[in-house]
């Protein structure tokens, strides 16, 4: 008898584990295989209007004070780099990818595209981050 209820309280406690930690895992945006991705604008200037294409979806997240966070947005799929587009000043700036030949996808996870705009050249680039 003593063997048959410790066998039940075993696979009880088995049970409850599995579950939880099932959860745990439903919560989790990597495990899931979602992409989230923010901006960060690295530059001095305002930028408006940012629209991101990353193939795996398009995301608008208006507009993104200096030095600034945006939230996150949900993409099916994106790569290190992606199509951008916003304004500074009321003039227009793209990142214009050609292709994503021999690029791999991003693995499920939070992301962070930082836009770097080069004064000089008149020109934005990004740089990814890895939360």
């Amino acid at each position: 008898m003593k063997k048959l209820l410790l066998c039940i309280f075993a696979l009880v406690a088995l049970l409850h584990l599995s579950c939880s930690k099932e959860k745990s895992l439903d919560n989790d945006v990597a495990a899931k295989g979602d992409v989230e991705i923010r901006l960060k604008n690295a530059s001095l200037l305002p930028f408006e209007n940012i629209e991101v294409n990353t193939s795996g979806g398009v995301n608008k997240y208006g507009t993104l004070p200096d030095s600034q966070l945006s939230d996150y947005k949900k993409f099916d799929f994106a790569y290190r780099y992606s199509f951008v587009k916003l304004d500074i000043n009321g003039e227009p700036y793209i990142i214009q990818p050609i292709d994503y030949v021999g690029e791999d996808k991003l693995k499920g996870g939070k992301y962070t595209y930082e836009i770097h705009l080069d004064p000089e050249g008149n020109q934005i680039y990004m740089k990814l981050l890895n939360d």
